[in-house]
Formats: C-alpha cells, sequence, structure tokens
C-alpha cells in the first residue's frame, strides 16, 4: 500500500481516515466496464441449457449482496453484443435505482444497465468492497455525479472519479467481520 499516495488531502468533504489509510481514485485500482444489450432481446433469448444466464436486475434483492440465480437465459449467439461476467465479479446498477452493489456468486452475461468492477491488484476484500460500495459516502458520491433529466444513469467514468479509502487487508477484514456481526445481532 506504501506506493500508492495519498491522492486527496484530508478535506472537510471527505470523511476522515486514520494515517495509515489513502484516499485513492477508484480508477487506480479498480476496472469498470459496461454491460451490453443484443437487440432485438427476443431474439437471443433462450430455454437451451446451454444457453448463458442473463442477469437482469430483476433478478436481484435489494437486501441482499449476491446474486444466485437469474430467470432467463440469452444464446450463444447473444454472447457477442453483451458482457460476460465471472463468479466473484462484482455488479453495479447504473440506471433508474443506480448505486446498488451486489456480488456474483453465478457466470452470466449483463445488460447496459449493470457496470461490472473487478479488483485490478487483488487488494480488497470482497466483503469489504461491496460495504463501501453500499455506504451512504460513496452514494452521495455517486448522486452528486448521475446525469440524465428524467432516468438518472451513473456511467463507468463517474464511478471510476470516486475517491475511495486504500487500507490494508487485515484491516478490511476486521472491519468487514465487525459490520456482519453488528449485522447478525440486528
Amino acid at each position: 500500500m506504501t506506493h500508492y499516495k495519498n491522492y486527496y488531502e484530508q478535506t472537510a468533504d471527505l470523511p476522515q481516515i486514520p494515517n495509515t489509510w489513502k484516499y485513492i481514485k477508484l480508477s487506480f485500482v479498480i476496472n469498470v466496464a459496461r454491460g451490453g444489450s443484443p437487440r432485438p432481446i427476443q431474439n437471443y433469448i433462450t430455454t437451451n441449457a446451454d444457453g448463458y444466464n442473463w442477469i437482469k436486475i430483476g433478478d436481484t434483492n435489494i437486501h441482499s449482496k449476491y446474486i444466485t440465480s437469474t430467470k432467463g437465459k440469452i444464446s450463444k449467439n447473444g454472447l457477442y453484443k453483451t458482457r460476460l461476467v465471472h463468479h466473484g465479479d462484482f455488479l453495479l446498477t447504473n440506471s433508474m435505482s443506480f448505486g446498488h452493489p451486489y456480488i456474483l456468486k453465478i457466470e452470466g452475461c449483463i445488460h447496459d444497465g449493470w457496470l461490472v468492477l473487478s479488483d485490478i491488484f487483488n487488494i480488497y476484500d470482497k466483503d469489504f468492497i461491496y460495504y463501501l460500495l453500499s455506504s451512504p459516502y460513496i452514494y452521495k458520491s455517486f448522486c452528486s455525479s448521475v446525469g440524465g433529466s428524467v432516468v438518472k444513469n451513473l456511467n463507468s467514468e463517474k464511478v471510476l472519479n470516486t475517491i475511495i479509502p486504500l487500507l490494508s487487508l487485515s484491516e478490511q477484514n476486521k472491519i468487514s467481520r465487525k459490520i456482519e456481526e453488528i449485522f447478525n445481532q440486528l
């Protein structure tokens, strides 16, 4: 972690963090890519067993951190017009109810209402990054950068410019365990 400079000095806009942590742009450590939608979609929906899971926002539960199943599949032909995502990837809704993160427990394809986030250097604990992306601080940051007059959209560039804390894996693990302990008590 020492090779990352503190991207932002402590200001009133950023939450106070310990001196051992750094503020960095999300783009320094995370890749973000947008999904794609084959059109017209009805030409690519399939019931064949060899189809790919078609992960829709409707397949999620806003109170869950995982996506474990889908209601539909798309054909192999649709794969070339969408984005393939894998078990363990992070998905982030980017329109309508933007900014909700999920961890994939399945493989599949995502439409353009999703962003997929990949930890470039494996420096984030999956649970910690989930709770970080779910935090009011990050949501407020997303809200200040969304575009669109009727339908609010969160694009990948805006997500990449988000300022996040970087801390050791052991501290991330402790924080994640404490959050889960508190949630279990609730």
